[in-house]
Protein backbone atom coordinates (compact mmCIF):
# COMPACT_ATOMS: atom_id res chain seq x y z
CA UNK A 1 0.00 0.00 0.00
CA UNK A 2 1.44 3.39 -0.99
CA UNK A 3 2.46 5.73 1.81
CA UNK A 4 3.04 9.45 1.84
CA UNK A 5 4.21 11.95 4.46
CA UNK A 6 1.72 14.57 5.64
CA UNK A 7 3.31 17.63 7.23
CA UNK A 8 1.22 19.78 9.57
CA UNK A 9 2.10 23.31 10.63
CA UNK A 10 0.64 25.95 12.94
CA UNK A 11 -1.20 29.14 12.17
CA UNK A 12 0.93 32.15 11.34
CA UNK A 13 -0.19 35.56 12.56
CA UNK A 14 2.41 38.02 11.32
CA UNK A 15 1.73 41.18 9.39
CA UNK A 16 3.33 41.02 5.98
CA UNK A 17 3.81 37.24 6.03
CA UNK A 18 0.82 35.50 4.50
CA UNK A 19 0.22 31.77 4.61
CA UNK A 20 1.52 31.12 1.10
CA UNK A 21 4.80 32.89 1.87
CA UNK A 22 5.12 30.85 5.04
CA UNK A 23 4.38 27.62 3.15
CA UNK A 24 6.88 28.48 0.41
CA UNK A 25 9.62 29.01 3.01
CA UNK A 26 8.71 25.80 4.77
CA UNK A 27 8.73 23.80 1.52
CA UNK A 28 12.13 25.26 0.62
CA UNK A 29 13.49 24.23 4.03
CA UNK A 30 11.94 20.76 3.69
CA UNK A 31 13.72 20.19 0.39
CA UNK A 32 16.99 21.39 1.97
CA UNK A 33 16.53 19.03 4.93
CA UNK A 34 15.74 16.04 2.73
CA UNK A 35 18.99 16.61 0.84
CA UNK A 36 19.75 13.62 -1.39
CA UNK A 37 16.39 11.96 -0.71
CA UNK A 38 14.31 12.24 -3.87
CA UNK A 39 10.86 13.62 -3.12
CA UNK A 40 8.02 15.66 -4.54
CA UNK A 41 6.74 18.24 -2.06
CA UNK A 42 3.57 20.30 -2.52
CA UNK A 43 0.86 22.03 -0.51
CA UNK A 44 -2.92 21.72 -0.52
CA UNK A 45 -5.66 22.54 2.00
CA UNK A 46 -3.36 23.71 4.85
CA UNK A 47 -1.19 20.58 4.62
CA UNK A 48 2.17 19.95 2.99
CA UNK A 49 2.68 16.59 1.28
CA UNK A 50 6.00 14.84 0.73
CA UNK A 51 5.96 11.95 -1.71
CA UNK A 52 9.21 10.04 -1.08
CA UNK A 53 10.19 8.32 -4.31
CA UNK A 54 12.01 5.43 -2.62
CA UNK A 55 9.81 4.18 0.22
CA UNK A 56 12.87 2.54 1.80
CA UNK A 57 14.03 6.09 2.58
CA UNK A 58 10.78 7.04 4.34
CA UNK A 59 12.15 6.67 7.88
CA UNK A 60 15.30 8.64 7.02
CA UNK A 61 13.11 11.37 5.54
CA UNK A 62 11.07 11.55 8.75
CA UNK A 63 14.25 11.72 10.84
CA UNK A 64 15.40 14.72 8.79
CA UNK A 65 12.01 16.43 8.93
CA UNK A 66 12.04 16.24 12.73
CA UNK A 67 14.75 18.94 12.60
CA UNK A 68 12.80 21.42 10.47
CA UNK A 69 11.36 24.41 12.31
CA UNK A 70 7.76 25.25 11.46
CA UNK A 71 6.57 21.64 11.39
CA UNK A 72 4.07 20.77 14.11
CA UNK A 73 3.50 17.11 13.19
CA UNK A 74 4.87 14.53 10.75
CA UNK A 75 2.54 11.74 9.66
CA UNK A 76 3.28 8.63 7.62
CA UNK A 77 -0.10 8.03 5.99
CA UNK A 78 -1.55 5.39 3.70
CA UNK A 79 -3.09 6.63 0.45
CA UNK A 80 -6.52 4.98 0.05
CA UNK A 81 -9.34 4.91 -2.46
CA UNK A 82 -12.26 7.32 -2.04
CA UNK A 83 -14.70 4.51 -2.87
CA UNK A 84 -15.87 3.59 0.63
CA UNK A 85 -16.21 -0.17 0.29
CA UNK A 86 -12.71 -0.40 -1.18
CA UNK A 87 -11.46 2.03 1.46
CA UNK A 88 -12.68 -0.30 4.24
CA UNK A 89 -10.82 -3.28 2.80
CA UNK A 90 -7.63 -1.25 2.36
CA UNK A 91 -7.89 0.12 5.91
CA UNK A 92 -8.31 -3.39 7.32
CA UNK A 93 -5.21 -4.63 5.49
CA UNK A 94 -2.80 -1.75 6.04
CA UNK A 95 -3.64 -1.35 9.76
CA UNK A 96 -3.36 -5.07 10.53
CA UNK A 97 -0.13 -4.83 12.53
CA UNK A 98 -1.25 -1.73 14.42
CA UNK A 99 -4.69 -3.03 15.38
CA UNK A 100 -3.69 -6.59 16.27
CA UNK A 101 -1.39 -5.19 18.96
CA UNK A 102 -4.03 -2.88 20.49
CA UNK A 103 -6.90 -3.42 22.93
CA UNK A 104 -8.88 -0.27 22.25
CA UNK A 105 -9.28 2.12 19.33
CA UNK A 106 -11.21 5.08 18.02
CA UNK A 107 -11.86 6.31 14.47
CA UNK A 108 -11.64 10.05 13.85
CA UNK A 109 -12.51 11.64 10.49
CA UNK A 110 -11.45 14.97 8.98
CA UNK A 111 -13.58 15.65 5.91
CA UNK A 112 -11.82 18.41 3.96
CA UNK A 113 -13.66 17.41 0.77
CA UNK A 114 -17.16 18.65 1.59
CA UNK A 115 -18.53 17.03 -1.60
CA UNK A 116 -17.77 13.55 -0.30
CA UNK A 117 -21.14 11.76 0.04
CA UNK A 118 -20.60 10.46 3.59
CA UNK A 119 -20.47 12.77 6.60
CA UNK A 120 -17.67 12.47 9.16
CA UNK A 121 -19.81 10.73 11.87
CA UNK A 122 -21.02 8.21 9.29
CA UNK A 123 -17.46 7.39 8.22
CA UNK A 124 -16.39 6.93 11.85
CA UNK A 125 -19.35 4.70 12.64
CA UNK A 126 -19.15 2.55 9.50
CA UNK A 127 -15.38 2.12 9.45
CA UNK A 128 -15.17 1.63 13.22
CA UNK A 129 -17.83 -1.10 13.11
CA UNK A 130 -16.11 -2.82 10.20
CA UNK A 131 -12.71 -2.83 11.95
CA UNK A 132 -14.29 -4.11 15.17
CA UNK A 133 -15.71 -7.06 13.24
CA UNK A 134 -12.34 -7.72 11.59
CA UNK A 135 -10.36 -7.53 14.83
CA UNK A 136 -12.29 -9.12 17.75
CA UNK A 137 -9.53 -8.09 20.17
CA UNK A 138 -10.56 -4.43 19.79
CA UNK A 139 -13.00 -2.41 21.84
CA UNK A 140 -14.01 1.16 21.15
CA UNK A 141 -12.71 3.76 23.59
CA UNK A 142 -13.44 7.35 22.59
CA UNK A 143 -11.56 8.85 25.58
CA UNK A 144 -8.16 7.12 25.77
CA UNK A 145 -7.81 4.64 22.93
CA UNK A 146 -4.63 2.65 22.42
CA UNK A 147 -4.85 3.52 18.72
CA UNK A 148 -6.45 6.59 17.19
CA UNK A 149 -7.29 5.76 13.57
CA UNK A 150 -7.48 9.02 11.64
CA UNK A 151 -9.16 9.33 8.24
CA UNK A 152 -8.56 12.49 6.20
CA UNK A 153 -10.89 12.82 3.22
CA UNK A 154 -9.34 15.21 0.72
CA UNK A 155 -10.01 16.19 -2.88
CA UNK A 156 -8.07 13.43 -4.63
CA UNK A 157 -7.51 10.73 -2.01
CA UNK A 158 -8.26 9.50 1.46
CA UNK A 159 -5.32 9.40 3.87
CA UNK A 160 -5.27 6.97 6.80
CA UNK A 161 -2.89 6.85 9.76
CA UNK A 162 -2.54 5.93 13.42
CA UNK A 163 0.57 7.78 14.55
CA UNK A 164 1.64 11.43 14.60
CA UNK A 165 5.27 12.35 15.22
CA UNK A 166 5.68 15.64 17.02
CA UNK A 167 7.65 18.27 15.11
CA UNK A 168 9.76 21.11 16.45
CA UNK A 169 7.08 23.75 15.91
CA UNK A 170 8.18 27.36 15.64
CA UNK A 171 8.53 29.16 12.31
CA UNK A 172 10.51 28.35 9.16
CA UNK A 173 14.09 29.60 9.29
CA UNK A 174 14.31 32.72 7.14
CA UNK A 175 10.82 34.00 7.89
CA UNK A 176 12.10 36.47 10.53
CA UNK A 177 15.24 38.12 9.15
CA UNK A 178 18.79 37.22 10.23
CA UNK A 179 20.92 37.48 13.39
CA UNK A 180 24.55 36.84 14.29
CA UNK A 181 25.19 34.24 17.00
CA UNK A 182 28.24 34.60 19.24
CA UNK A 183 29.19 30.92 19.28
CA UNK A 184 31.62 29.68 21.91
CA UNK A 185 32.55 26.10 22.66
CA UNK A 186 30.30 26.03 25.72
CA UNK A 187 26.83 24.70 26.46
CA UNK A 188 24.80 27.90 26.38
CA UNK A 189 25.39 29.59 23.02
CA UNK A 190 24.36 26.62 20.82
CA UNK A 191 21.11 26.41 22.80
CA UNK A 192 20.57 30.15 22.36
CA UNK A 193 21.08 29.80 18.60
CA UNK A 194 18.63 26.91 18.43
CA UNK A 195 15.96 28.86 20.31
CA UNK A 196 16.23 31.96 18.13
CA UNK A 197 16.26 29.89 14.94
CA UNK A 198 13.04 28.26 16.14
CA UNK A 199 11.37 31.65 15.81
CA UNK A 200 12.28 31.79 12.12
CA UNK A 201 15.52 33.77 12.43
CA UNK A 202 18.31 32.81 10.02
CA UNK A 203 21.73 32.65 11.67
CA UNK A 204 25.36 33.28 10.95
CA UNK A 205 27.89 32.63 13.71
CA UNK A 206 30.96 34.43 15.03
CA UNK A 207 33.66 32.60 16.97
CA UNK A 208 36.67 34.20 18.63
CA UNK A 209 39.88 32.21 18.28
CA UNK A 210 43.09 32.94 20.20
CA UNK A 211 45.91 31.06 18.52
CA UNK A 212 48.24 29.79 19.96
CA UNK A 213 46.52 30.00 23.36
CA UNK A 214 43.61 27.92 22.08
CA UNK A 215 44.26 24.79 20.05
CA UNK A 216 43.02 23.60 16.68
CA UNK A 217 40.95 21.04 18.60
CA UNK A 218 39.06 23.88 20.28
CA UNK A 219 38.32 25.38 16.86
CA UNK A 220 37.25 21.99 15.52
CA UNK A 221 34.94 21.59 18.52
CA UNK A 222 33.14 24.84 17.65
CA UNK A 223 32.81 23.79 14.02
CA UNK A 224 31.35 20.47 15.20
CA UNK A 225 28.79 22.41 17.25
CA UNK A 226 28.05 24.57 14.21
CA UNK A 227 27.43 21.45 12.14
CA UNK A 228 24.86 20.21 14.68
CA UNK A 229 23.10 23.59 14.68
CA UNK A 230 23.21 23.66 10.87
CA UNK A 231 21.01 20.56 10.79
CA UNK A 232 18.25 22.77 12.24
CA UNK A 233 19.05 25.98 10.34
CA UNK A 234 19.73 24.53 6.87
CA UNK A 235 23.40 25.52 6.89
CA UNK A 236 25.54 27.92 8.91
CA UNK A 237 28.40 30.26 8.11
CA UNK A 238 30.96 30.57 10.90
CA UNK A 239 33.16 33.67 10.96
CA UNK A 240 36.37 32.85 12.83
CA UNK A 241 37.81 36.03 14.37
CA UNK A 242 41.53 36.25 15.27
CA UNK A 243 41.37 37.54 18.84
CA UNK A 244 44.83 37.05 20.34
CA UNK A 245 46.15 40.56 19.65
CA UNK A 246 43.13 42.16 21.32
CA UNK A 247 43.40 39.99 24.42
CA UNK A 248 47.10 40.63 24.81
CA UNK A 249 46.58 44.39 24.45
CA UNK A 250 43.85 44.36 27.11
CA UNK A 251 45.97 42.22 29.43
CA UNK A 252 48.93 44.57 29.07
CA UNK A 253 47.19 47.94 29.37
CA UNK A 254 43.98 47.49 31.40
CA UNK A 255 43.27 46.55 35.04
CA UNK A 256 43.08 42.75 35.33
CA UNK A 257 39.66 42.74 37.01
CA UNK A 258 38.23 44.51 33.92
CA UNK A 259 39.73 42.10 31.38
CA UNK A 260 36.64 39.95 30.78
CA UNK A 261 34.26 42.91 30.43
CA UNK A 262 36.46 44.81 28.00
CA UNK A 263 37.00 41.61 26.06
CA UNK A 264 33.23 41.08 25.87
CA UNK A 265 32.76 44.64 24.59
CA UNK A 266 35.27 43.95 21.82
CA UNK A 267 33.42 40.75 20.94
CA UNK A 268 30.12 42.59 20.70
CA UNK A 269 31.59 45.39 18.60
CA UNK A 270 33.24 42.95 16.18
CA UNK A 271 30.06 40.87 15.95
CA UNK A 272 28.10 44.02 15.12
CA UNK A 273 30.53 44.73 12.27
CA UNK A 274 29.96 41.21 10.96
CA UNK A 275 26.19 41.70 11.30
CA UNK A 276 26.36 44.87 9.23
CA UNK A 277 28.38 43.03 6.59
CA UNK A 278 25.86 40.15 6.29
CA UNK A 279 22.73 42.31 6.72
CA UNK A 280 21.79 40.83 10.10
CA UNK A 281 19.46 42.77 12.37
CA UNK A 282 20.45 41.51 15.84
CA UNK A 283 23.05 39.68 17.90
CA UNK A 284 22.42 36.47 19.87
CA UNK A 285 24.33 35.31 22.96
CA UNK A 286 24.02 32.49 25.46
CA UNK A 287 24.23 34.72 28.52
CA UNK A 288 22.16 33.94 31.62
CA UNK A 289 21.78 36.39 34.50
CA UNK A 290 24.27 35.76 37.30
CA UNK A 291 25.78 32.60 35.82
CA UNK A 292 29.28 34.12 35.75
CA UNK A 293 30.75 37.49 36.76
CA UNK A 294 30.34 39.01 33.29
CA UNK A 295 26.63 38.16 33.30
CA UNK A 296 25.36 40.20 36.22
CA UNK A 297 22.80 42.86 35.34
CA UNK A 298 25.44 45.58 35.74
CA UNK A 299 27.92 43.69 33.56
CA UNK A 300 25.34 43.08 30.84
CA UNK A 301 24.54 46.80 30.77
CA UNK A 302 28.24 47.51 30.19
CA UNK A 303 28.34 44.91 27.42
CA UNK A 304 25.20 46.25 25.72
CA UNK A 305 26.71 49.75 25.61
CA UNK A 306 29.29 48.57 23.05
CA UNK A 307 26.70 48.04 20.28
CA UNK A 308 23.64 49.60 18.73
CA UNK A 309 21.93 46.42 17.49
CA UNK A 310 19.48 44.60 19.77
CA UNK A 311 20.99 41.67 21.65
CA UNK A 312 18.81 38.57 22.04
CA UNK A 313 19.54 36.37 25.07
CA UNK A 314 16.99 33.54 24.93
CA UNK A 315 18.41 31.64 27.93
CA UNK A 316 18.67 34.76 30.11
CA UNK A 317 16.26 33.48 32.79
CA UNK A 318 17.16 29.78 32.71
CA UNK A 319 18.98 27.71 35.29
CA UNK A 320 21.96 25.74 34.04
CA UNK A 321 20.00 22.50 34.39
CA UNK A 322 17.31 23.84 32.05
CA UNK A 323 19.90 24.82 29.46
CA UNK A 324 21.61 21.45 29.73
CA UNK A 325 18.28 19.68 29.21
CA UNK A 326 17.80 21.47 25.88
CA UNK A 327 21.45 20.90 24.92
CA UNK A 328 20.99 17.16 25.42
CA UNK A 329 17.78 17.18 23.40
CA UNK A 330 19.36 18.96 20.42
CA UNK A 331 22.52 16.82 20.77
CA UNK A 332 25.05 19.60 21.38
CA UNK A 333 25.81 18.75 25.02
CA UNK A 334 28.34 15.96 24.49
CA UNK A 335 30.36 18.14 22.13
CA UNK A 336 30.10 21.23 24.34
CA UNK A 337 31.66 19.46 27.33
CA UNK A 338 34.73 18.25 25.45
CA UNK A 339 37.76 19.57 27.43
CA UNK A 340 39.15 22.05 24.90
CA UNK A 341 39.45 25.57 26.30
CA UNK A 342 38.23 28.64 24.44
CA UNK A 343 39.64 32.19 24.47
CA UNK A 344 37.49 33.33 27.41
CA UNK A 345 38.73 30.55 29.69
CA UNK A 346 42.38 31.24 28.97
CA UNK A 347 42.24 34.94 29.86
CA UNK A 348 39.79 34.86 32.78
CA UNK A 349 40.98 37.12 35.64
CA UNK A 350 41.21 35.77 39.19
CA UNK A 351 38.90 38.45 40.64
CA UNK A 352 36.58 39.76 37.90
CA UNK A 353 34.24 42.68 38.48
CA UNK A 354 30.61 41.83 39.16
CA UNK A 355 29.27 45.40 39.51
CA UNK A 356 31.30 47.42 37.03
CA UNK A 357 30.83 51.11 36.36
CA UNK A 358 30.60 51.97 32.68
CA UNK A 359 32.66 55.15 33.01
CA UNK A 360 35.58 53.18 34.48
CA UNK A 361 35.45 50.60 31.68
CA UNK A 362 35.38 53.32 29.01
CA UNK A 363 38.31 55.09 30.71
CA UNK A 364 40.37 51.88 30.53
CA UNK A 365 39.35 51.33 26.90
CA UNK A 366 40.74 54.75 26.07
CA UNK A 367 44.20 53.27 26.65
CA UNK A 368 43.60 51.04 23.62
CA UNK A 369 43.13 51.71 19.92
CA UNK A 370 39.63 50.28 20.11
CA UNK A 371 38.51 51.04 16.55
CA UNK A 372 41.86 50.01 15.06
CA UNK A 373 41.87 46.68 16.90
CA UNK A 374 38.29 45.98 15.85
CA UNK A 375 39.06 46.80 12.20
CA UNK A 376 42.17 44.59 12.24
CA UNK A 377 40.23 41.66 13.70
CA UNK A 378 37.41 42.03 11.16
CA UNK A 379 39.94 42.15 8.31
CA UNK A 380 41.44 38.86 9.51
CA UNK A 381 38.18 36.89 9.66
CA UNK A 382 38.13 33.40 8.16
CA UNK A 383 34.65 32.31 7.04
CA UNK A 384 33.76 28.61 7.02
CA UNK A 385 30.41 27.28 5.78
CA UNK A 386 29.08 24.10 7.38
Amino acid sequence: MKQIILIKYGEIILKGLNRHTFEDMLIKNIYAALGPIQAEVWRAQATIYADIKNENEMDEAIFRLKKVFGIVAIIKAYVLSKEFEQLKQEARDCLKEELESANTFKVETKRADKKYPMKSPDICRELGGFLSDCYPNLKVDVIRPDKLVTVEVRETNVYLYCNRIKGLGGMPVGSNSKAVLLLSGGIDSPVAGFMVAKRGVALEAVHFFSHPYTSQRAKDKVLALAKIIAAYTGGLKVHIVPFTEIQLEIKEKCPPEQLTLIMRRFMMAISEKVAQRVNAKALVTGESIGQVASQTVEALCVTNDAVHLPVFRPVIGMDKEEIVEIARRIETFETSVLPYEDCCTIFTPRHPLTKPKLENIIKSESLLDFEGLVASAVAGIETIEV
